[in-house]
């Protein structure tokens, strides 16, 4: 696989610093990092986080900023009009940070992600895409589960309704089948509109259970995701989310994951 379009996201280390997170995924082999939205990794607000710490943090380590992982839209369902606009102002802002890393997406979410709420958010995400759109960053809202982002037919609705290249979906197969949605078929109802991806392995236990695995050791099929992504016209990064701790930790097992990726 091509390790340019390959990066680690940091949500696995979200109990340390965003130094050490970087420092780990470049010792790991990844020159991109999909940077988890959450303190200590990230924030906007100037009196508890440096972009210019992170910055030099990303230059010290080799590594480029190419996703990241924020909660922006969350509050576009708000009954709150203030509510409201401080959340197109945070995203903006966002999205402003993001030009300035050079990072090409950012992760938002789509309200509360109830269905009821799809037509009222749609104007929200139409203002900040034409702005995404003016910096170059994408945004995409990911398969989380639930009545919006666990549906493939409502993802791709929001997708459509907001009608801009720069606004779609941040496919995650393990989670959709983490949910009992096929994520080949998922794919195909909304592959046009994906922005952005996440790549993981699980499977389900004889109990019933969602178990997450190593990758290659779960039931998602890396290479037909990454062939089928790269069919539909997709040129974004591939981004390896290690959440199993549990297993192995991070600090040796995510360079495992990328010689996994690198060798198929």
């Amino acid at each position: 696989m091509d390790i340019s379009r390959a990066s680690a996201c940091t949500y696995g280390l979200n109990s340390k610093s965003f130094d050490y997170a970087l420092q780990v995924s470049a010792s790991a082999g990844f020159k991109k990092v999909d940077l988890w939205g959450g303190m200590p990794h990230f924030s906007i607000n100037e009196s508890e986080y440096s972009i210019d710490e992170l910055i030099k943090s990303a230059e010290k380590h080799g590594v480029r900023i190419a996703n990241i992982g924020t909660y922006c839209g969350k509050s576009f369902s708000s009954d709150s009009k203030d509510e409201i606009e401080q959340e197109i102002k945070n995203t903006k802002k966002t999205i402003d940070i993001a030009n300035r890393l050079g990072a090409r997406s950012i992760r938002v979410v789509p309200g509360s992600g109830e269905l009821s709420v799809l037509d009222k958010i749609v104007p929200y995400f139409k203002e900040v895409a034409e702005y995404a759109e003016l910096k170059g960053v994408y945004m995409g809202f990911e398969n989380h589960g639930g009545p919006i982002s666990g549906n493939p037919s409502a993802c791709a609705e929001l997708s459509e309704k907001v009608g801009s290249k720069y606004f779609g979906v941040l496919y995650e197969p393990c989670n959709l089948m983490h949910a009992g949605v096929d994520y080949k078929e998922a794919f195909k109802t909304f592959s046009q509109y994906i922005t952005h991806t996440h790549i993981k392995d699980g499977k389900i236990g004889d109990d019933g259970k969602f178990r997450a695995t190593m990758l290659g050791d779960g039931i998602i099929d890396m290479v037909w995701v990454i062939e089928n992504l790269n069919k539909a016209g997709y040129d974004g990064d591939f981004a390896l989310e290690y959440e199993v701790n549990h297993i192995e930790p991070i600090e040796t097992g995510l360079k495992k994951w990328f010689e996994y990726y690198k060798n198929k």
